[in-house]
């Protein structure tokens, strides 16, 4: 007898059988794989992911041996053997989802000893009893999908192979934990919450409550309510479209988050898809469109999921090392479980590249899902190819439906590239919107104005001829100079807003910023870029110092949002700051931008806008358009076909496909009651690091590397828990230096250390 799994019982009366545990994980994938027909691939990655464990030297460590054993390598190297004509690719990506279903996703080739390449060399079957063949009889055939290949873009074929391989992997690695998970609880004693209800068993009655909201919510006071109710007549019965790639184009304020969610709702239901997916840029306005979702729909059918969370790979059977992390919501992290996901971009395209086993588990449910990505054009430039390869690969062989929602379109639509462009998606006739130019007319609420160049003390001269205005600039160090000259001038209602404060304590003050707008006080908001996207604030002048056009049109919407003033009222003011030049890459945007002005009287319209990325895409060639961050190489290069079959670099592409590469790290802020009881537990052995880190996500500002080591040196902040957490969690110690008006002050360090050893 052979086993998978041990428990304290030295007779093994319940230790869990070999056989019995890769048939139940062969089972098991093959239902995550078959309504996206991967299901022979999965289901025969399932039955020979620990056919290793068919030796003596594993059976020893199951019974007290300390020497490891490589129980991941064998059924790779079978896999590969069992296979022949078409279905032998497919094998090889089924080995390369079990030489990496601990380890994760390894490359095929170089010079570590973990790619799959090392480790099928050293590999000798000659350990192995033979038993294994006659107790899961494995079948190798038929493992080829039926799916739209690109066989004559020899990139794109190789592409759609290795993303394919991290869906069976996908399969896999959920399945295997799931059933080792349920054989630990039964043995245990412990209950697994995991049950959510499924997608269309609640379809009608989300329907139903959505239309009760919307009818309550719709009013026809302003032009702008009526319009936002015709986009939402207008979008919801092309539903019965077809599914794959649409675009929704509206200009800021004009109803995209509900149009949207009423659309992905009735598309659902139509067409039998299991999950609705929405994408947001920033994390700082996750929560308020999950809020919103959740007072509409229930709490008890959204998941919000933007932290690291599952960054910490868990074990099976860490499930009951606490009660917290036997909370449902937490373990839905874990495979998207849930009917609808309130996500951010980050999360979602950082998942489809990874290698590691705790981010890949959740992504076959993201197959056969309406995603909704809004603020498409935030999708970052530099790995525009993957991304929307990516989307298009999860459109034609997964079943998807994805919208591209955005005010401001970012072009890229086939039509406006040469042939075979790499960027280009075939979105002709997929508008859901009526008539975007017409709207973005009716829409105009806003007068665009080239201040030219304008000083700080320019700047603030204008600022104090009005009541309420918002000022936007390119970096929280300007932010802040401005902020303190403000107040040196005795202007009233001053707020500052950057990341320098942590997210929860930026809730707190737009809900200030909202009261004080609503009753007509003086108020004088400066902040960073954070406030353009989805922050719901309505001013009657704003400043934006020079940037893109995108972002330009992101500060408008922050302007007459509602359009009770008149467009010669409300003016948007770009300006050029001579002492806070714009960094590069804000700096060329700002170029391309200035080219539109010469070409196009509007430029908040689609034209203007659209012709604008067409420039910013021209100007950075492909090339600029797919860049790793360590290497600076093409990701889609990392996938290769030859006459050696696939070369495939999972880990060396999922080490360099990173949304967001600030270069900051982050410093915990204990702002409140919440935060220092999270602290607290950090002392708590038992409590995973990754349930901590939920909780303490909000209270994070994140700082150059330089700063916080000097913070670090100066005493003002240490690592908690240190001893069992090394450096996980570094905690603000000093609170004088996080003021509350304008967030963690990091370069008062040194001073503030002196003073302390004065006194």
């Amino acid at each position: 007898m052979y086993y998978a799994h041990s428990t304290a019982e030295s007779g093994r009366f319940n230790w869990q059988p070999l056989s019995d545990h890769l048939i139940a994980v062969a089972v098991l994938a093959q239902q995550f794989g078959a309504p996206i027909g991967i299901g022979r691939a999965a289901w025969l990655a399932g039955l020979l992911h620990d056919v290793g464990k068919y030796t003596p030297e594993f059976q020893a460590r199951l019974s007290g041996a300390e020497e490891r054993v490589d129980h991941s390598t064998a059924g790779a190297a079978i896999v590969t053997e069992l296979a022949a004509g078409d279905d032998r690719p497919i094998a090889e990506l089924v080995a390369y989802a079990i030489a990496g279903h601990h380890a994760g996703l390894p490359d095929k080739q170089g010079e570590s000893l973990s790619t799959l390449e090392a480790r099928l060399r050293g590999f000798s079957e000659a350990r192995l009893d033979k038993v294994w063949a006659s107790d899961i009889k494995p079948d190798a055939s038929g493992l080829k999908p039926d799916f739209c290949w690109h066989f004559d873009d020899k990139a794109r074929f190789a592409f759609q192979l290795s993303f394919l391989g991290r869906m069976i992997f996908s399969c896999l690695v959920d399945a295997d934990f799931k059933d080792t998970e349920q054989f630990y609880a039964r043995t245990e004693g412990r209950q697994i919450d995991r049950t959510w209800p499924e997608l269309q068993s609640i379809l009608p009655s989300l329907i139903e409550v959505f239309d009760t909201h919307m009818r309550q919510k719709r009013r026809s006071d302003t032009p702008v309510n009526v319009l936002r109710a015709n986009i939402l007549d207008h979008v919801r019965p092309q539903a019965s479209e077809k599914p794959g790639l649409f675009t929704l184009t509206v200009p800021t304020g004009g109803g995209k988050t509900l149009a949207s969610l009423g659309f992905a709702l009735d598309h659902a239901k139509m067409h039998g898809l299991d999950r609705i997916i929405y994408a947001i840029p920033f994390t700082s306005i996750i929560d308020q469109t999950a809020s919103i979702f959740r007072g509409i729909l229930g709490d008890d059918v959204v998941l919000e999921h933007h932290s690291a969370i599952e960054d910490e790979e868990r074990r099976p059977r860490d499930a009951d090392s606490t009660k917290a992390d036997k909370d449902k919501l937490k373990l839905a992290m874990e495979d998207w479980a849930a009917p609808i996901v309130v996500t951010t971009n980050v999360q979602l395209f950082e998942s489809l590249f990874a290698a590691r086993t705790s981010r890949c588990r959740k992504l076959h449910n993201i197959a056969r899902s309406v995603i909704i990505l809004d603020e498409a054009q935030t999708l970052p430039r530099q790995l525009l190819i993957p991304a929307i390869w990516a989307l298009r690969e999860l459109a034609e062989n997964y079943g998807c439906s994805i919208v591209l929602c955005t005010a401001t379109q970012p072009a890229l639509d086939q039509r406006n590239f040469p042939a075979r462009h790499p960027v280009g998606l075939p979105l002709e006739g997929r508008e859901l919107a009526p008539d975007p130019a017409d709207l973005a007319k009716r829409l105009e609420r806003v007068m665009l104005v080239h201040g030219g160049v304008m000083d700080d003390a320019a700047l603030l001269a204008q600022l104090g001829k009005v009541d309420q205005a918002l000022v936007i600039v390119n970096s929280r160090k300007h932010a802040l100079t401005l902020y303190r000259q403000a107040k040196e001038t005795g202007l009233d209602g001053l707020v500052h807003l950057t990341t320098r404060q942590y997210a929860a304590h930026r809730r707190e003050i737009l809900a200030i910023v909202r009261q004080k707008l609503m009753n007509g006080e003086p108020c004088r908001v400066i902040a960073t870029s954070l406030v353009e996207a989805g922050v719901d604030l309505d001013f009657p002048k704003v400043w934006r110092a020079e940037a893109g056009l995108d972002q330009v049109a992101q500060a408008a919407g922050r302007c007459n949002r509602e359009g009770r003033r008149s467009v010669e009222d409300s003016m948007v003011t770009i300006f050029k700051a001579p002492e806070n030049p714009p960094p590069a890459e804000i700096a060329g945007l700002s170029g391309d931008m200035a080219r539109m002005m010469a070409r196009h009287e509007k430029l908040l319209s689609p034209a203007a806008i659209e012709d604008f990325f067409s420039e910013v895409y021209w100007r950075v060639g492909p090339e600029g358009l797919d860049r790793g961050r360590n290497d600076k190489l093409p990701i889609v290069d990392k996938f290769r076909i030859g006459s050696g079959g696939t070369n495939f670099s999972y880990r060396s592409v999922a080490e360099n496909f990173r949304m967001i590469d600030s270069g900051m790290v982050p410093v915990i802020i204990p702002g409140d009651g919440k935060a220092k009881a999270a602290i607290a537990k950090l002392e708590t052995e038992t409590i995973p690091s990754g349930v901590i880190a939920r909780d303490l996500q909000t209270y994070v500002v994140q700082v150059p590397p330089k700063a916080r080591a000097r913070l670090i040196t100066c005493g003002h902040v240490k690592f908690a828990a240190e001893r069992l957490r090394a450096d996980q969690f570094a905690v603000l110690m000093t609170p004088n230096l996080y003021d509350p008006e304008v967030g963690l002050v990091w370069e008062d360090a040194e001073y503030l250390s002196l003073e302390a050893i004065v006194i």
